[in-house]
């Protein structure tokens, strides 16, 4: 995120409810934020990126699926990498573990259009055992990795 100048914001100002207002406050000072601002500028966020994934489902996005399921002997770690696997251009890395009660937390990294982002959610949702499943998107998109014209040609061994 860019920093702020003063001449690039713009101010608002609202009225809220007097308990909405002290329940602000308190999270504010929860997480140790400098101000208001900082919190419902982050929450704006958040509801954007939200909103923008479900009216435009074209728009490039990238975020992360946090995953708890019951690990019942492997068949659903099995079902769940076989669904990741026919989103291969979305799935960028996962990572696992094991927690209490037999139960397992997995965190993707993907990005993709909106839409299949959203199928591949739904397709998750649908193995047994999933028992958490939330997507956290952001418009920000990972740099390319790979650029098709700085390829290099695959070396035979032989002399040119």
């Amino acid at each position: 995120m860019k920093d702020a100048s003063p001449s690039s914001l713009a101010r608002l100002s609202m009225s809220l409810p007097a308990e909405l207002f002290r329940q602000l406050d308190a999270m504010v000072e929860d997480r140790g934020l400098p101000s208001r601002s900082q919190l419902i500028a982050e929450l704006i966020r958040d509801e954007l990126a939200e909103h923008g994934a479900a009216s435009r489902p074209e728009d490039m996005l990238a975020g992360t699926i946090t995953l708890v399921y019951r690990a019942e002997l492997g068949r659903v770690r099995h079902q769940l990498a076989q669904t990741q696997s026919d989103y291969l251009k979305e799935v960028i890395s996962s990572q696992h573990v094991f927690l209490e009660d037999d139960q397992s937390l997995e965190v993707l990294l993907v990005q993709g259009p909106a839409r299949r982002l959203r199928d591949l959610c739904d397709a998750l949702r649908k193995v047994r055992g999933v028992q958490q499943l939330r997507l956290f998107t952001t418009t920000a998109l990972l740099p390319p990795l790979h650029e098709q014209d700085e390829v290099a040609p695959h070396s035979t061994g032989k002399a040119a």
